[in-house]
């Protein structure tokens, strides 16, 4: 579904590359979350798959980044984003209407949906999602948590195949960063949408997504599913990536031989693992 060759990117007047030789395929359906420091080439890498670059930003690009067989620089990004939704961290400067009904309705609009299936498309993605009773409500109105699911919202009702974030949780209490990644995972399992998100928090990241990309310096470092990302602490300390806590316990009781099982990812496996070891 996405693929890029040997990808590199550097922005213009800069001195280095952003992204260098990235190779890396993607699979429909697939859950990737995405972390790494400042500068690691994180957003970068959104941008490549949804032709923000190298459409809206010059530089020297080399490679191929190629989604749903169509290659990104040859696509205009609005061709692109007939596949790929894409909600960016400032979701005030994101929304385009007062109320939730008309941000839903701009985009099924003006990509030209039948009007008959518009009623319906906004009736079962609110439902899926949880927002039915914000249909009617003023967007200035709504908590942070609340703006994020109506911007992912009104991106879903275009059906998108993929779906890119930016850091959507970045101003996010923890209860609400769980409900945005629990409507992800249900988007992602409900209706077979590759979802691609780049986040600081890497509990969520490892308890929610398939597989993990740590970025480091423009290269991807680590690449697997959460469990072997998580297996080895020191690499992510190397480059300034905090382990979760969960797992920095799993490995430190594995490497004094007091337990031999998976990482876990979230609490509740941690607390299997603690009381087998009690046990």
């Amino acid at each position: 579904m996405i693929e890029f060759k040997n990808f590199s990117f550097r922005y213009k007047n800069s001195e280095k590359n952003a992204l260098s030789g990235i190779n890396l395929k993607i699979d429909k359906g697939d859950f990737v979350g995405v972390i790494g420091n400042s500068g690691a080439g994180k957003t970068t890498f959104t941008y490549a798959i949804n032709g923000v670059i190298p459409h809206h930003f010059e530089g020297d690009f080399y490679g191929e980044v190629i989604v749903k067989g169509k290659d990104t620089v040859e696509t205009s990004p609005s061709e692109l984003s007939l596949n790929v939704g894409s909600v960016f961290q400032d979701i005030d400067g994101q929304m385009v209407a007062s109320v939730v009904e008309d941000e839903l309705l701009f985009g099924l609009e003006n990509f030209g949906v039948p009007y008959n299936e518009i009623e319906s498309r906004i009736n079962d993605i609110m439902k899926l999602v949880g927002i039915e009773d914000l249909r009617h409500r003023n967007i200035s109105t709504l908590s942070g948590g609340q703006k994020q699911k109506v911007a992912i919202c009104a991106v879903v009702c275009l059906m998108p195949d993929i779906l890119v974030l930016d850091e959507p949780t970045a101003e996010l209490d923890p209860q609400s960063s769980e409900q945005i990644f629990s409507m992800l995972r249900t988007l992602n399992e409900k209706m077979g949408i590759t979802v691609i998100v780049v986040e600081q928090k890497i509990m969520l990241l490892s308890e929610f997504s398939k597989r993990m990309l740590i970025f480091n310096e423009g290269s991807i470092y680590l690449d697997g599913s959460p469990r072997e990302v998580l297996k080895d602490t020191s690499k992510l300390l190397d480059i300034g990536v905090n382990c979760p806590r969960v797992a920095s316990l799993a490995n430190c009781l594995t490497e004094r031989k007091l337990y031999q099982g998976q990482v876990p990812v979230n609490i509740n496996e941690a607390e299997v693992m603690v009381k087998s070891i009690i046990k």
